[in-house]
C-alpha cells in the first residue's frame, strides 16, 4: 500500500487550534460591523435633524446596509474541524423521526449532514418559491427547510444542501426548449431514461441556483452542487446542445461556477461542488477540470468511490477490492489539481457493498492526505456509525 499507518492525532488538533483562532477573529470582525450599523444609525439621525428628508434617507440606507453585512458576517457558520456526515435523501428525510435518527448519529462522531435540496430526478424537497419549479411539477413537501436548518444548528450539526443541476426530468419534458435533444428534436435521455437540461442555456442555470438560493436564505450552511458536468451515460455522440457555442466543455462548467458562486456567497453560504473522482487524473470529457472549478468553490467534494473505477486506473489491478489505495491515490491527485485555490477537499466515502473495515480504510486514506474531512454516501440511507467516530 502507498500510505502508511500514520496516526492523523496532530494534525487534527492543529486544525482544531486553528478553527478557534479563526472563531475569535471572526467574532472581532462581527462587533466591529455592529458597531459601524450603530454609527451608521446615530449618522442617519442626525443628518435628518440637520438636512431633512434626504440625510435621514442616507443615514437609513447606510444602517441598512451595514446590517445587511452584519447579516453576512455571521454567516456561513464555522466549519467543523473535521466534516463527518453522511448523505440524506428528501424522500427519507419526509418520514416521520428519520432526520432526528440521523441527527443521533452525534453520539458516534457525526457532526455534518447532507440533505437533497433538488435530486437527480429533478424533484425538488420543498417549495423554493421559483414559479418555474411548481410549474414542472417538481415541487415536493417532503420538509420545511427552515425548520430543519433550525434544528440541525441546535444540535451543532453543519447543514449541506445538495442541488442536481443539469440532469434534470421535470425541467426538461416541462420546457424542452431549455433540454438537450436528439438529431430528430426529441429530448435526449440516459440509459435510464433521464433527459438532462442544456449547459449552454443561462436559464438553466438561474434555475438551478434559484432553487439552491432559497435553501441558503432558509439557513443551509452550504449548497453542494451535483451533476455539474455534461452527461456520461447513454448516446452521448447522438446528444445535440441547442445554441451551442466555440466555448470549450471545462470552461462553461468553470463559468457557471463562477456564476453559482457570485449569485449564492452573498446570501452567507459556502459553495461546493461534487466531482468525479477520476476528472484530476484524466480528461473525462464532461468538462470537470478541477483545475478550474475550484478557483471558484469553497470546497470540492470528489466521487472516489472504488465501484465506479475499472481495472487498472490509477495503478491499481482492481480498485473495488483496495477501496482505501483508491481514496489515497485519488485524492493525490486533487491536491495536485487544487494546489493554489482556496478550495479544501471532502471527499465522498463509499458506505455500499462494504463491510465496516473497508470502509474505514477509506477514511483513514482521507485523514492521511489532510483532507478537510469525509461525507459517507448510501443512497438506502443504512450508514457505517464507527467510520464517523473522530481520530482516536
Amino acid at each position: 500500500m502507498l500510505y502508511p499507518s500514520l496516526d492523523p492525532n496532530e494534525r487534527f488538533r492543529d486544525r482544531r487550534k486553528n478553527a478557534r483562532r479563526r472563531k475569535r477573529r471572526r467574532r472581532a470582525a462581527v462587533a466591529g460591523i455592529f458597531l459601524l450599523a450603530v454609527l451608521a444609525l446615530a449618522g442617519g439621525m442626525t443628518l435628518a435633524g440637520k438636512s431633512g428628508k434626504t440625510g435621514a434617507d442616507t443615514g437609513t440606507r447606510a444602517a441598512s446596509q451595514a446590517a445587511a453585512e452584519l447579516r453576512v458576517a455571521l454567516r456561513p457558520r464555522p466549519l467543523p474541524v473535521e466534516i463527518r456526515g453522511v448523505h440524506v435523501t428528501g424522500a427519507l428525510a419526509s418520514i416521520p423521526g428519520k432526520l432526528a435518527e440521523y441527527q443521533a448519529y452525534t453520539k458516534h462522531g457525526l457532526n455534518t449532514i447532507e440533505l437533497d435540496v433538488k435530486d437527480e430526478g429533478g424533484e425538488i424537497a420543498f417549495d423554493p418559491g421559483v414559479p418555474l419549479a411548481r410549474k414542472t411539477g417538481a415541487v415536493r413537501d417532503y420538509y420545511d427547510p427552515r425548520k430543519v436548518a433550525r434544528e440541525m444548528h441546535r444540535k451543532g450539526i453543519y447543514l449541506i444542501g445538495r442541488v442536481v443541476v443539469f440532469q434534470d426530468p421535470y425541467l426538461a419534458r416541462t420546457r424542452p426548449d431549455m433540454a438537450i435533444k436528439r438529431r430528430d428534436g426529441s429530448l435526449w435521455a440516459t440509459s435510464a431514461g433521464l433527459e438532462w437540461v442544456n449547459p449552454y442555456d443561462r436559464r438553466v442555470w438561474d434555475y438551478a441556483i434559484s432553487v439552491a438560493a432559497a435553501a441558503a436564505r432558509a439557513g443551509f450552511d452550504e449548497i453542494m452542487l451535483d451533476y455539474v458536468r455534461f452527461p456520461s451515460d447513454g448516446d452521448v455522440a447522438a446528444a445535440v446542445y441547442p445554441g451551442r457555442t466555440s466555448v470549450p466543455k471545462g470552461r462553461l462548467i468553470a463559468s457557471f461556477a463562477s456564476y453559482a458562486n457570485e449569485r449564492l456567497s452573498p446570501l452567507g453560504v459556502r459553495v461546493s461542488m461534487a466531482l468525479f473522482g477520476l476528472s484530476a487524473t484524466r480528461d473525462l470529457g464532461i468538462g470537470q477540470v478541477p483545475r478550474w472549478i475550484s478557483r471558484h468553490v469553497d470546497q470540492v467534494h470528489p466521487m472516489s468511490y472504488p465501484a465506479l473505477y475499472t481495472d487498472g486506473e490509477l495503478g491499481i489491478a482492481s480498485p473495488s477490492a483496495e477501496p482505501g489505495e483508491t481514496v489515497f491515490r485519488t485524492l493525490i491527485d486533487f491536491k495536485r489539481e487544487l494546489e493554489g485555490s482556496r478550495a479544501q477537499l471532502v471527499p465522498w466515502v463509499q458506505d455500499w457493498s462494504y463491510r465496516p473495515e473497508q470502509v474505514m480504510q477509506q477514511v483513514r486514506a482521507a485523514r492521511l492526505q489532510g483532507a478537510k474531512g469525509f461525507l459517507l454516501w448510501n443512497a438506502s440511507g443504512i450508514y457505517t456509525k464507527s467510520a464517523l467516530a473522530p481520530p482516536s
